[in-house]
């Protein structure tokens, strides 16, 4: 009986999870942001993860998709579960930097 009531639970749960995940749709032209998986190359607790906006080549199927850094017009393909929509204006780069005194 209680074997039969945790793999109830357990199923009821999973399904709970699965209702609440939304598939996101990309279409060709869209910007997007990339999740940068290597923090080597950006060092630093409060960093962004997110890198972009990339521009959508091409969308093949299985997940795969194609963008193109609009600064470098570099073209390379990634996992489509890397991306999210870029609802934003302009991104601002500029490296701000203040300094604390003792007063």
């Amino acid at each position: 009986m209680r074997l039969f009531s945790y793999e109830n639970a357990k199923e009821k749960t999973k399904s709970w999870h699965d209702q609440k995940i939304h598939a996101q749709v990309f279409e060709k032209g869209q910007n997007v942001l990339l999740f940068n998986l290597c923090l080597n190359l950006f060092p630093g607790k409060l960093k962004s993860r997110w890198s972009g906006p990339f521009t959508l080549m091409q969308v093949y199927p299985f997940g795969e998709v194609e963008v193109r850094e609009d600064q470098s017009g570099r073209e390379f393909k990634v996992n489509g579960q890397r991306l999210k929509h870029y609802w934003g204006g302009e991104v601002n780069r500029e490296k701000t930097s203040i300094t604390l005194e003792d007063p």
